[in-house]
């Protein structure tokens, strides 16, 4: 949180990122932008608990600025935009594959988010297919190649986020094809598995190009499509699932680990400070909504909304949380109890007393807003942010004290059932998966059975990695450290988890 109470600190945040030479111009341009909206007040007055909560790190705005004027994620309905065109971008349905992959480039570039990028670019299978099926198979190749590079230069932020699946396609076996040779950040992606439409031979194949360039990773169609109902889905940003025609408000998240060290006791945190940090969130999440909605002009003028390519109602609120891990040890350090989460039963017990907590008050809350979920915030398992040190992304098991593969695919399973809109656990293996992707494939074929959502491969020898959610390449994040300019806006946000949270200290599996 940014806040200036002189005009002389606004000038002084101004001339610090103008002599900044590790960021671009466009990364500079984005940072002032993000200054001029934090001049605003927050749309909670200043005696709001919300600023005491935040002050002690307990709440966090993930940076969304003080007052937002587009919504956090936007997921478009594409397939509207192929079969209808659009009067605003002066586009006509496109007939072949060059100029449907025109038309996408195009509409991205109009698709707000709190990066400033597109967060979702859409199921590029589905989308592509009909286009492809039309075409020489050398040529949609060649044609495809160059959509992805023009995505990986231009949009430079590794929270752009395609699918693929459930069904195999052309497109999305020249896809696979393509990222594993181009080795791309962009985009971030997600096969929708279900182990009934899914050929074995096309998971294992995703599964190969994951374990050589961190993608795809694979989502639970099953169970997003039970929670989503007759509502379509798609998977944006890190792995978050919204709605299509739609996407969120607002993210903000509960440092729970923070709670608990403020709490005096077990009793005190489940009676007060959890509570209490509940509904301040809550509160806070809904004036942003408000303010969103009713004070700023995007639901009122802007395009995706006018053609119908977005529809308010089908906007949610995201209530994420992390540090469950460290929460729990706290709460049960205070009862004389030295447990460590996903290894003690007793730590595991206390993380789904905590989540049954949050998720029946959460569900208890009614917003104005959200008719698609039922005027209902969703939770949202949160991958992490700048000054987490200590603080574990959302319910995972602290790096270091990572139990044996099955075990801890097992101990994700109790979790991720909590958070329908964005979840996931990921595991960097070892050369012996490469050679044996089936053997990976059963496994996440078994934990899907158990109940996870999101399971995520990559290799640790690899230059890409799966940060908490989005990709970054290693060597991207040791030149920004040493100074220089990159174009991805990612390898700045993976500096602080690849140097000081540990994140290439993960647990390596083998198969």
């Amino acid at each position: 949180m940014e806040r200036f109470f002189s005009i002389e600190s606004v000038r002084d945040a101004v001339k610090a990122i103008q002599q900044d030479t590790a960021q671009t111009y466009g990364q500079q341009t984005s940072r002032l932008a993000k200054i001029a909206e934090n001049v605003m007040d927050y749309p909670v007055k200043g005696e709001d608990a919300f600023y005491e909560l935040y002050d002690k790190s307990e709440i966090c705005d993930l940076d969304e600025g003080h007052a937002p004027y587009a919504p956090r994620y936007i997921l478009p309905d594409y397939e509207k935009y192929l079969k209808e065109g659009s009067d605003f971008l002066r586009m006509e349905p496109p007939k072949t594959l060059l100029e449907a992959t025109t038309a996408l480039l195009v509409m991205y570039h109009h698709v707000p988010s709190v990066t400033r990028f597109p967060v979702y670019i859409g199921a590029l299978d589905d989308l592509l297919e009909p286009f492809v099926q039309k075409t020489d198979r050398e040529e949609a190749k060649a044609i495809l190649k160059s959509f992805l590079i023009q995505l990986d230069r231009t949009v430079d932020d590794s929270f752009c986020h395609a699918n693929i699946g459930p069904y195999e396609t052309e497109t999305g076996n020249i896809i696979l094809d393509l990222v594993a040779e181009l080795q791309i950040v962009t985009p971030n992606m997600t096969l929708l598995y279900d182990e009934d439409k899914t050929p074995d031979a096309f998971a294992e194949k995703a599964l190969k190009t994951s374990l050589v360039c961190a993608n795809p990773a694979f989502a639970n169609d099953k169970y997003y499509s039970s929670d989503f109902g007759d509502v379509d889905y798609g998977i944006a940003s890190c792995y978050n699932a919204l709605p299509k025609h739609g996407g969120a408000f607002t993210l903000s998240r509960l440092r729970l680990n923070k709670i608990a060290e403020g709490a005096e006791s077990v009793d005190a945190f489940f009676a007060n400070n959890l509570p209490r940090a509940i509904d301040t969130m809550l509160h806070f999440m809904e004036s942003k909504i408000h303010y969103l909605v009713e004070e700023t002009s995007f639901f009122k003028s802007n395009f995706l909304v006018k053609e119908d390519f977005v529809d308010l109602d089908n906007f949610v609120g995201l209530f994420g949380m992390v540090g469950l891990a460290e929460c729990t040890q706290e709460l049960l350090k205070k009862d004389g109890v030295d447990a460590k989460f996903g290894i003690d039963e007793s730590a595991d017990a206390m993380g789904i007393r905590v989540m049954d907590f949050i998720e029946e008050r959460v569900k208890n809350f009614t917003s104005d807003y959200s008719p698609v979920w039922n005027h209902r915030f969703m939770l949202h398992a949160q991958v992490g942010a700048a000054n987490d040190e200590g603080t574990t992304a959302a319910h995972r098991i602290p790096i270091g004290q990572e139990p044996d593969l099955y075990t801890h695919i097992r101990q994700a399973a109790k979790f991720q059932k909590y958070f329908p809109s964005g979840v996931g656990d990921h595991f960097p293996f070892d050369e012996t998966a490469k050679r044996n992707p089936k053997a990976v494939l059963d496994v996440f074929k078994g934990g899907f059975k158990l109940g996870n959502r999101y399971l995520s491969a990559y290799n640790d020898d690899g230059d890409l990695i799966r940060v908490t959610g989005y990709l970054v390449k290693k060597s991207d994040v040791e030149a920004f450290k040493a100074g220089k300019q990159v174009t991805y806006d990612t390898a700045q946000y993976a500096a602080d988890p690849l140097t000081k949270y540990g994140i290439l200290d993960r647990k390596v599996e083998g198969v």
